[in-house]
């Protein structure tokens, strides 16, 4: 069956599904997708998943354990796993409302210094996740909300927003031991929160991991595109590391620019995480670095193979070309549309600054069980 014969994944309005044929693509041939096989093997997500999004098609799990199977008979050749991904499932190059190719940034996973107990030295609290904060679920129903809210807080009188960030920040989550560590300063926990995990180096030297909670439900404001527009810095060279050198620089500053960011993110320790493992992503599995995206979780399922193609920063002022097969298992606020993905980098600070500087037109093709 070839991918004009087999039914394109449903989009949004504007946008277009077109069949592609897996020789046409530039790298297919060279790629190792015996990774993507492996990881996809693995299940497309747990249960529940970490964040929750859209419904599979019936046959995705059953390729998961399909793959399994595969593996299960013995290492398999490059050949092998590229013919699963070609006899299963059927490629569509994803062309979004008015332009030809989909939009790449890139996440990493941070790691900062911390402590348990509050301190001079560490005075910002990081907290877990709220017991009266409701995330919204699919067809829920909530009168008299704003419809842009994703979380609530539920009350004796119903559901109502929750507190957003300058509340927070002013003592709203005061008094109900929710602080699981502290950190430096408020800058760190913003970039904790933008990327959504990471690491903490306590003051005896052990790490512990920090996986997303939840978040109360108020809408993500761009700080990079902010800042951006008030300095008059071209969207194009704006950087996370100049937007964290701009806010460490200037305390004030940066207390009133993140408060624009109503969104707040809340964290649970997994210190199960082996050290080499990737950080928990939406799907509820570690990531791998430059083989995990995130998607649009209101449009892609979790499990979801895509090749994408496009040149990215290599970090030493040059660029590389990057064609290859990913797996979907995260999801972000900011990650809105169907060819708008995120890619995760890796872990520490190398990978902070690569990340920083992906803003790229991708090439962006679905593999769509047949």
């Amino acid at each position: 069956m070839t991918g004009a014969e087999a039914s394109p994944p449903p989009l949004p309005t504007g946008a277009r599904a077109e069949p592609v044929a897996p020789a046409a693509l530039a790298g297919w041939g060279v790629d190792d997708q015996r990774t993507v096989l492996r990881l996809f093997a693995q299940g497309c997500e747990t249960d529940p998943p970490l964040r929750q999004g859209a419904a599979p098609p019936p046959a995705l799990p059953a390729l998961c354990t399909k793959a399994a199977a595969v593996l299960a008979a013995g290492e398999p050749s490059e050949a092998v796993a590229r013919r699963f991904f070609e006899d299963n499932f059927a490629f569509w190059r994803i062309r979004p409302a008015g332009a030809e190719r989909g939009f790449m940034t890139g996440y990493f996973e941070p790691e900062f210094e911390g402590a348990l107990t509050r301190s001079d030295a560490f005075p910002t609290p990081l907290y877990g996740r709220p017991a009266d904060l409701v995330t919204r679920m699919p067809g829920d129903d909530w009168p008299g909300l704003d419809a842009a809210l994703t979380s609530a807080r539920r009350t004796a009188r119903g559901f109502e927003p929750f507190p957003d960030r300058g509340a927070i920040e002013e003592g709203a989550l005061d008094d109900q031991g929710l602080e699981i560590l502290f950190m430096r300063d408020p800058v760190d926990r913003f970039v904790l929160q933008v990327q959504g995990s990471g690491r903490i180096r306590l003051p005896d030297g052990k790490v512990t991991r920090l996986v997303y909670s939840g978040r109360n439900g108020h809408p993500y404001t761009s700080l990079g595109r902010e800042l951006s527009r008030r300095e008059n810095i071209p969207p194009e060279q704006m950087t996370m590391d100049k937007l964290i050198a701009r806010l460490k620089g200037d305390a004030g500053f940066a207390r009133e620019l993140i408060r624009l960011n109503r969104s707040f993110v809340f964290f649970a320790r997994n210190d199960d995480l082996p050290a080499g493992s990737g950080p928990i992503g939406g799907a509820g599995l570690p990531l791998t670095p430059l083989r995990s995206v995130a998607v649009d979780r209101s449009l892609w399922p979790y499990g979801m193979p895509a090749w994408i193609e496009t040149e990215i920063p290599n970090g030493k002022g040059g660029s590389e070309r990057l064609a290859r097969l990913m797996l979907a298992q995260d999801t972000g606020t900011a990650i809105v549309g169907p060819a708008r993905i995120d890619l995760f980098v890796g872990s520490g600070a190398e990978a902070g600054h690569r990340a920083g500087l992906i803003r790229h037109p991708v090439d962006f093709v679905v593999l769509w069980p047949r």
